[in-house]
């Protein structure tokens, strides 16, 4: 039965269904689990995995040696998403919530060195900070890391804060882990994240976070400004402004 199931599944697919096993599940698993999951027995999945491993496609969980989404795959993702005409979409919407709110509107998303900016639409301002696509910024500090933070679980939040560098920004970066911890279960809670000039003097910001059909976390939409420009209030009353964006964000890109 086993041998007739693995024919079953072509040899050229069997590594995606592994793959998107893995990602359709926010716990580590192991190649037991996933192997019921795509019909493959261990031994298959076992080879298969190792390779993955190897590439640099997947990643062993340092807690319970379950496998997650490693680099390769999760920049992979990324890629695909901006490379689909549906990223064209995804613009005009930045667009259109820069010209509401009057600031810089940027599309985030987490890799290994931080936050990585995707696209952005500048505001029209001459007086502006500039981040541009490309640049990568500290989780703990910026609107856009703590909504990623937030929407972890919550032990895989703390044990992610307690290995973290927690470098001190400003005067107003929290450093402090359980701190850290008690900003995310609010921002968990309201549902966007504040940067009250936390990563850099002068600058405060509002992130929500982007989600796929099953609710599941893709990236940030934040906005940012200088605080000559916005007050924290308004960029707090501004958020529902582009959680709003995000939603239709969300439905932008997986339709």
């Amino acid at each position: 039965m086993t041998n007739e199931r693995e024919e079953r599944i072509p040899t050229n697919l069997r590594t995606l269904l592994i793959l998107e096993a893995i990602g359709n599940n926010a716990e580590a698993q192991i190649p037991a689990a996933i192997g019921r999951e795509v019909g493959l027995p261990k031994q298959t999945v076992h080879r298969l995995c190792n390779t993955l491993l190897q590439e640099g496609f997947l990643v062993k969980d340092k807690v319970d040696g379950g496998l997650r989404p490693g680099r390769r795959a999760r920049q992979l993702a990324s890629d695909i998403l901006y490379s689909s005409v549906s990223h064209i979409a995804r613009h005009q919407i930045l667009m259109e919530l820069a010209e509401d709110i009057g600031e810089t509107i940027n599309y985030v998303v987490p890799e290994d060195q931080g936050m990585s900016y995707k696209d952005r639409v500048e505001t029209n301002w001459a007086f502006r900070i500039q981040l541009p696509v490309g640049t990568h910024v500290p989780f703990h500090c910026t609107a856009s890391g703590k909504t990623f933070l937030a929407t972890l679980p919550k032990q895989e939040r703390r044990r992610l804060v307690n290995v973290m560098t927690l470098k001190a920004m400003t005067k107003n970066t929290i450093t402090d882990p359980e701190e850290l911890l008690t900003e995310l279960q609010k921002v968990a809670r309201q549902g966007f994240a504040i940067d009250n000039e936390e990563f850099m003097d002068g600058m405060v910001a509002a992130a929500v976070p982007v989600r796929d059909p099953s609710g599941r976390y893709i990236a940030s939409l934040a906005f940012h400004g200088p605080v000559q420009r916005i007050s924290i209030n308004q960029a707090i009353e501004r958020a529902t402004d582009v959680r709003l964006a995000a939603e239709k964000l969300g439905k932008v890109l997986f339709a």
